[in-house]
């Protein structure tokens, strides 16, 4: 068997690297995760919202998809698998501590990746604690569906795929988070709102 070094790491599929692994290839399954990682880290950090609890998940993910990577069955994009069974690693690690995912208390960088884009980039660190607070009042359910689509910028339809649900779930499961979200986070569009009041273009004081 060739090992998928011998070919540039770009130019092999996600899902060889699946099924070399599966063929004993030494080297295709640290490939994929190396190429995937930063992505299935975000899911993680963003759905459990405490670094080292996403951390623990992640590394639980990568050892179920190592071990299950022989019953993929080829029916869905290898990212689609991979998210899969991150956010399935982080409903377990919540089930087995029966307790609400932390507030996280990491650094600034850590929460600047994270914090959803606002105006004003000095917000960010306190956006970051709240939007992760919010979250973490919401079902796991719809806070699942909510990190996938409004914050890792999948589809519906993909986001479906990955929780394994019909797209109208995943539809309905980001209305109604988006809804209880919504009061939760109303202080923030008001302190934006209340710095345009008075603007250049309101004919103020820059």
């Amino acid at each position: 068997m060739t090992s998928v070094r011998t070919r540039h790491v770009d130019e092999v599929p996600d899902k060889e690297l699946l099924a070399r692994h599966s063929q004993g290839d030494p080297h295709a399954f640290a490939t994929l995760v190396h190429r995937h990682r930063d992505r299935m880290w975000a899911v993680a950090l963003r759905t459990l919202g405490d670094p080292e609890e996403a951390a623990d998940a992640l590394q639980d993910a990568c050892l179920s998809a190592f071990r299950a990577a022989g019953r993929f069955r080829g029916d869905a994009a290898v990212t689609t698998w991979l998210h899969r069974i991150v956010v399935n690693a982080c409903l377990d690690r919540i089930r087995r501590k029966s307790v609400r995912p932390a507030t996280p208390m990491g650094d600034d960088a850590t929460f600047d990746a994270v914090a959803p884009k606002m105006p004003d980039p000095t917000d960010a660190h306190g956006v970051a604690l709240d939007v992760h607070s919010a979250l973490a009042m919401l079902p796991f359910e719809q806070r699942a569906a909510l990190v996938l689509v409004d914050m890792m910028g999948y589809s519906v339809d993909d986001a479906a795929q990955v929780l394994e649900v019909p797209p109208g779930t995943i539809k309905s499961r980001c209305a109604r988070g988006r809804a209880r979200l919504a009061p939760l986070l109303l202080h923030h569009r008001n302190r934006r709102d209340s710095r345009n009041v008075g603007g250049v273009e309101g004919g103020g004081l820059p």
